[in-house]
């Protein structure tokens, strides 16, 4: 189960296949080469002041699955599609002109841990099916779909509006951690001293926490989120499993044994016994909380029965475990650590 596909994106237009769509992708980039001077002049002034990238630290080079993206100047224009990638570029420093609301937040895309970063509202894009012709009328210099499907023809088409960076060779269907997205976008923007202090100080909080709580340390959990589909769990090599795994818990055995390709997987509501773990803490996506806390079914399961069961209530918790960029961690780090410890006395 894939809540990027199960939760219901941001309206957009009627369905275009990208093949198609790089026709006219292509034509108006030749429109918009055409314009006069003038907008040439408004459109430095602009990019002064919307950018975020550091000078002097270029040509950038950054390696992803379709090869090695260079980046030849600091980027001023960022269209930021990937899931959390506008939330990396605000943390360190930048202002994207264009982002996706991958959770439905609302306003500019954004959770309340970025809240305020922002000097002017982005123009949002689709998440799945990004609106290219919007994409290209911004007249970006760097596009980011860091955690993203990877899929080619979606990267084929954004590159011939701009250098884009994709996602890192095993990172398929949204496959990378906050630390791997901070690593490569700060790349891009010329600032990884940023990044990398970025990262230190998260890793610093995690393993704070760790230190904190010894009981989670070997411990198995399962995450597990539920839809108007059904229930499902995620497995390692995703941002939720990352999250827990660097706290000291390991993902029950019994899910993991049923990993795929995607970063979760369907679990039917006769085999619900395969959510028992030392934890088991669950998300609801587009349903209320309810509908797994009242469920008999759940209810059954020995690790709920034993009280060792967290429903994400708060839809900021849950929002904030499934963003998982580097502001977001951070926020749940905070904020959901004491909960689990509260589950597992």
């Amino acid at each position: 189960m894939n809540d990027s596909v199960s939760r219901t994106p941001r309206a957009r237009r009627p369905r275009r296949t990208p093949v198609l769509m790089a026709g006219a992708v292509a034509a108006l980039l030749v429109g918009l080469s055409a314009c006069g001077s003038s907008d040439d002049s408004d459109s430095s002034a602009s990019a002064s002041s919307s950018g975020g990238a550091a000078d002097g630290a270029f040509p950038a080079k950054v390696a992803t699955k379709f090869g090695e993206v260079t980046v030849d100047k600091a980027p001023k224009r960022i269209v930021a599609l990937g899931w959390g990638d506008a939330e990396t570029v605000l943390a360190l420093g930048g202002q994207p002109v264009g982002a996706s609301d991958w959770l439905a937040f609302g306003g500019e895309g954004v959770g309340p841990w970025a809240k305020g970063k922002y000097d002017k509202s982005p123009q949002i894009i689709g998440t799945m099916e990004p609106e290219y012709e919007k994409i290209a009328a911004l007249q970006p210099d760097l596009i980011l779909d860091t955690k993203s499907s990877g899929d080619k023809t979606r990267y084929d088409t954004l590159s011939k509006i701009a250098p884009t960076v994709g996602v890192p060779k095993g990172g398929d269907q949204y496959m990378i951690s906050w630390e791997k997205q901070t690593e490569m976008i700060s790349a891009a923007l010329g600032v990884k001293d940023k990044g990398d202090k970025l990262i230190a100080d998260t890793e610093a909080k995690f393993e704070a926490a760790a230190k904190a709580h010894p009981e989670f340390k070997g411990s198995t959990i399962a995450l597990g989120s539920r839809t108007s589909e059904g229930y499902g769990a995620y497995v390692s090599g995703t941002g939720r499993m990352d999250f827990v795994e660097r706290l000291g818990f390991k993902n029950s055995p019994a899910i993991q044994a049923k990993a795929g390709k995607g970063f979760s997987v369907s679990i039917s509501k006769e085999n619900l016994d395969l959510l028992d773990a030392d934890l088991t803490v669950m998300s609801p996506i587009g349903i209320p909380a309810t509908d797994i806390s009242d469920d008999p079914l759940y209810k059954a399961v020995p690790s709920v029965k034993a009280g060792h069961s967290l429903v994400f209530d708060d839809e900021g918790l849950s929002q904030a475990f499934a963003t998982d960029s580097v502001l977001s961690t951070v926020y749940a780090l905070d904020k959901v650590v004491p909960l689990f410890a509260e589950k597992m006395k």
